[in-house]
């Protein structure tokens, strides 16, 4: 909807009206706005970059940065865990002499169907009484796009250690550790468990 035009004789009417009005405040000066555009700020000297290194054909470059990974590898974080149970049976156990008394496959399964599957099977292991049984997580995608982001390879082989070491099943586990390679390697691990109370 337009507006319509004023006609000839309404715009005399509010000419004169205008005039007969007084106003409600005394007119006061405004203030000067001050001045829109801020003043410049001069450049700061930009540092002269690095010179190049001398570089051979067939040399290989230098590694710039640091790694990705702030956390050691799971290996590292495991075999500085305090041995808990007993010295003997932990070296048998490392050097691959003690056999699990039960395995569970979680190769190929959702993190989600993994985690339920696990803590059903150590909670069955320890109420049947068994000490030592063999947790086989695989050892992960090797794919990596080269990405800036790090990208975790066997999300299963990195969880299983933390679900093992919370409720429910914490108070059941004495010890997590890498299988030896004729149980799995890198892809398997051992649990050792507390003794039925």
């Amino acid at each position: 909807m337009s507006r319509r035009r004023l006609k000839p004789e309404e715009l005399d009417l509010w000419r004169q009206v205008a005039r007969t009005a007084e106003a409600m405040h005394p007119a006061q000066p405004r203030p000067k706005a001050a001045p829109k555009t801020a003043p410049a700020k001069p450049e700061p000297e930009r540092a002269a970059p690095p010179p190049l290194q001398h570089f051979k054909m067939g040399q290989k470059a230098p590694r710039s940065g640091a790694a990705h990974d702030v956390l050691p590898g799971l290996a590292d974080r495991l075999k500085s865990q305090p041995v808990a149970m007993d010295q003997k049976a932990y070296g048998k156990l490392k050097r691959g002499k003690l056999s699990p008394e039960a395995r569970i496959d979680l190769h190929g399964m959702t993190a989600d169907r993994a985690h339920g599957a696990l803590r059903g099977f150590i909670l069955r292991a320890h109420g049947q009484g068994k000490r030592l049984v063999l947790v086989i997580t695989g050892k992960g995608r090797r794919s990596d796009d080269g990405g800036p982001i790090p990208v975790r390879h066997g999300i299963l082989r990195h969880n299983v250690p933390h679900w093992l070491s919370v409720p429910p099943l914490a108070g059941l586990v004495l010890q997590v550790t890498n299988a030896h390679n004729r149980h799995g390697g890198g892809g398997a691990y051992y649990v050792y468990l507390r003794r039925p109370r």
